[in-house]
């Protein structure tokens, strides 16, 4: 049987994962710049940057715009339960910031509000040491946020006493490539397959008190849903 030859950005690839397999390059430390990759594999720039978006794929180089290319450090994986991304081995810190912005695109319709109305917008991203982890942005109707909160906990927390209690939780997972913002934000490859969450919360009115719209990397993400049976 012949092995079909692999292509050059295959090779390359083949090539710098097994130096970093093996140690050659550290974890945290910078590649050779694009300009001396390709010269020493003697290929053009755009083929030592497909290599190079392979391994950025498979969550082993991340590349810092302004910076270079960077060995990753090994990330935990987390999984998302219910409502929470949970790491059972290292916790998550976490950066967040809370904005009034008018709802547009699809946010009416998710929200059931009018268009350009007012609503809390908090931008949750949660980091492992200095890289990236998951991106959260969470709406919440200006009626039913808490002025001077900040955590996503917080807002549920402390907003449903002070209306009806609440109802249901609707949760919508799909799996699609990240957009260049979440790519930039994560510092992931535009070709790494995310895990896409929609998570709508309303009370026993029927009004949506949040929406929660979760992006989760693939390649350090798992969800797991339990359905229990009754006998």
């Amino acid at each position: 049987m012949i092995r079909p030859v692999p292509s050059r950005r295959q090779a390359i690839a083949d090539d710098l994962r097994h130096q970093i397999s093996t140690g050659h390059f550290q974890a945290g430390e910078r590649l050779p710049s694009e300009a001396q990759l390709a010269a020493r594999y003697k290929v053009s720039t755009p083929t030592l940057r497909s290599a190079l978006a392979l391994l950025e794929g498979e969550g082993l180089v991340e590349k810092i715009h302004g910076s270079g290319n960077f060995v990753r450090h090994p990330l935990h994986r987390i999984t998302y339960v219910g409502g929470a991304a949970t790491s059972p081995i290292a916790p998550l810190q976490a950066t967040v910031r809370t904005t009034i912005v008018q709802a547009h695109g699809h946010l009416p319709a998710l929200l059931n509000i009018p268009p350009l109305s007012p609503v809390t917008e908090v931008l949750y991203i949660t980091h492992e040491g200095k890289s990236p982890h998951s991106l959260a942005r969470i709406y919440v109707p200006r009626d039913f946020a808490p002025a001077d909160s900040s955590l996503p906990e917080e807002l549920a927390a402390r907003s449903t006493p002070l209306g009806p209690p609440l109802a249901e939780v609707q949760e919508r997972l799909s799996a699609r490539l990240p957009t260049q913002e979440e790519a930039t934000t994560l510092r992931i490859s535009t070709s790494l397959a995310i895990l896409s969450l929609t998570r709508v919360t309303t009370d026993v009115t029927g009004r949506v008190v949040e929406a929660a719209l979760l992006v989760l990397p693939g390649d350090r993400a798992d969800a797991l849903f339990t359905t229990s049976l009754m006998a």
